[in-house]
């Protein structure tokens, strides 16, 4: 599209809270990632090349970025829509009252709508934000929500998981402390449903939320990555400060790998 972006998108579930991991780790999350570190978190990013930040609507992140724009910062903001917060189309006009560039609907509502039959709500908020002037998305857990956009949406680009920790069937919001499972079957079904879509694709949770080694996950990542497609990755440094240069360097080795040896 009319978009530079850089192939590494920084992620912010972890700014956030969502470990995907427990709830005291959604809590040493919250307590870590204050305004001045995420806006630390961000300075880092684009100094390592990343120009791009895929976050929430909600007010601790538009705050963030307001005072990191203030400031200096030049990174772009791909919004994610929050159930927790009203419709996708409360969110989508916060993203573009707010100075995102695209935005998307978060993947726990798109997999709400299929299951509840009231994907109309998807086509409203996508044209919402195509009207605006931003790109458009749709993300998603399940292979079956994509098949479904690809022919009824006009989009820009899919954010593509690797997993579906939880069922989303009954409520779209993420519930902190249930049961959650990365089954392999749901990557492997995921990464090919990716090489049937036409559209650039942002592949996420590919460390099944740091379960999986990162050299692995990102050698696996990349070869099932087109030209056009990227990856959104969170990263919390407190345990390891050299957290965000360490996955840049081990997603270049993987690029640098995997066309040597073919895919």
């Amino acid at each position: 599209g009319k978009l530079n972006v850089s192939r590494f998108i920084i992620g912010g579930n972890p700014f956030s809270g969502f470990s995907h991991q427990s709830v005291q780790q959604d809590k040493e999350m919250v307590k870590y990632f204050t305004c001045e570190k995420i806006k630390e978190t961000l300075a880092e990013a684009e100094k390592l090349g990343i120009n791009t930040f895929v976050g929430r609507t909600d007010n601790h992140i538009i705050r963030m970025l307001q005072e990191y724009w203030n400031e200096g910062g030049k990174i772009q903001w791909f919004a994610q829509t929050c159930p927790e917060h009203g419709s996708p189309e409360y969110s989508a006009r916060r993203a573009i009252d707010f100075g995102a560039k695209a935005c998307h609907i978060h993947g726990g509502t798109m997999d709400y709508f299929y299951a509840q039959n009231k994907l109309d709500e998807a086509v409203k908020t996508i044209k919402l934000v195509r009207d605006a002037g931003l790109l458009a998305s749709v993300a998603g857990h399940r292979p079956h929500v994509f098949r479904w956009a690809k022919e009824n949406l006009d989009v820009d680009y899919f954010m593509c998981s690797y997993y579906d920790p939880s069922p989303r069937d009954k409520r779209p919001e993420h519930v902190a402390g249930i049961d959650e499972y990365f089954r392999e079957e749901d990557r492997k079904a995921m990464v090919e449903l990716i090489a049937e879509i036409p559209k650039p694709v942002v592949h996420y949770k590919i460390m099944a939320c740091g379960r999986h080694n990162p050299a692995e996950a990102f050698v696996y990542a990349v070869k099932n990555m087109r030209d056009s497609d990227a990856v959104c990755v969170g990263i919390c440094q407190k345990d390891l400060p050299t957290m965000l240069a360490d996955d840049v360097k081990l997603f270049e080795k993987s690029i640098a790998d995997v066309k040597k040896k073919g895919k």
